[in-house]
C-alpha cells in the first residue's frame, strides 16, 4: 500500500493506539520516522523505539508508548506540515506550543529537533508537527 504523508501515518497510528490503551504500536520503518522518535524519546513522550521485521520481511519500527496513571503521555499530537502545505519557519518565527508545555518537532539543517533546540542552534526549518 502506497502512503503519501509516511510521517503523518505514523502519528496517526501513534493517536489510535493511545485511543485503545495499546502499550506498543509498529509502523513502517524510515529515517525520518526514527528521527521524529528520537525526539520524542528524548522529550518524554514515548518510552523509546526499537527496529523489527514484520512477518512479511520489510523493516518495522516497534514504538513503546508511554502512560502515567492510566492515561496517554501524548494528550495532542497534531501534524502542522502536510506534502499538500509545506510550513517553514525562521528561527524567530517558530511558535511555542502551549506556552512552552508542549513540543514543535522542526526539520532543521542541522537535522529533526525540538523547537527548544533550534532556538539554541539559532536554525529554523520545517514545522513537521506539534506534541502536547
Amino acid at each position: 500500500m502506497s502512503v503519501n504523508d509516511p510521517l503523518g501515518d505514523m502519528l496517526t497510528r501513534i493517536r489510535n493506539a493511545q485511543m485503545r490503551g495499546k502499550s506498543t504500536v509498529r509502523t513502517p520503518a524510515s529515517k525520518l520516522r526514527a528521527w521524529v522518535l528520537d525526539v520524542l524519546q528524548d522529550e518524554g513522550y514515548i518510552r523509546g523505539y526499537e527496529p523489527a521485521t514484520s512477518a512479511n520481511g520489510m523493516p518495522e519500527i516497534e514504538v513503546s508508548l508511554k502512560y502515567y496513571e492510566g492515561q496517554p503521555v501524548i494528550r495532542e499530537l497534531r501534524r502542522v506540515s502536510k506534502p499538500g502545505r509545506r510550513v517553514y519557519m525562521s528561527v524567530k518565527e517558530i511558535p511555542q506550543v502551549r506556552q512552552g508545555l508542549g513540543v514543535s518537532i522542526v526539520s532543521t539543517s542541522k537535522g529533526v529537533m525540538s523547537d527548544a533546540a533550534a532556538r539554541s542552534a539559532n536554525v529554523g526549518g520545517e514545522v513537521l508537527c506539534q506534541v502536547f
